[in-house]
């Protein structure tokens, strides 16, 4: 009879997996990229400011020119592939997590870009996209006079 330790860890994992699932879904991520790119999905924030938002993407061992960035119709789109460094031989693995493959993420932006002033800048593994608001939808300070 084999003796199978019970691991906690690897229930949550699978928990928590399953409710990422769910809220993807549920708020219409881009889960499809997922399960189509093979479960490679790098991590990214989004921030703004009253001029631009700022995008960064954590790609670390992915190399510069593995990475594309399209911006089309309010939507920034960044794709790329991270290769495994050599090729997978059967072999007695003790551990098997690091992830290669090819990665999708779109990102919905909620006003006007100016499209042809985008800037990304790649250092240490972290892509960051700056993506300049047009004029039009820039908050715009109103001088209250005082009679």
């Amino acid at each position: 009879m084999t003796l199978v330790r019970f691991n906690p860890a690897r229930r949550l994992v699978n928990m928590r997996s399953d409710m990422d699932r769910f809220f993807e879904d549920f708020f219409g991520g881009d889960l499809d990229h997922v399960e189509q790119y093979g479960g490679l999905r790098p991590l990214l924030n989004m921030e703004e400011n009253d001029d631009e938002y700022v995008v960064t993407v954590d790609v670390p061992g992915i190399a510069k020119n593995e990475i594309k960035i399209t911006y089309q119709e309010g939507v920034l789109s960044i794709s790329g592939e991270k290769k495994a460094e050599k090729e997978m031989k059967e072999g007695n693995f003790h551990r098997f997590e690091r992830r290669y493959g090819k990665f999708c993420r779109n990102v919905e932006l909620p006003s006007t870009i100016i499209a042809d002033r985008i800037s990304a800048d790649y250092q240490n593994g972290v892509l960051t996209v700056k993506l300049p608001k047009a004029e039009e939808v820039k908050p715009k300070q109103i001088e209250v006079k005082v009679k």
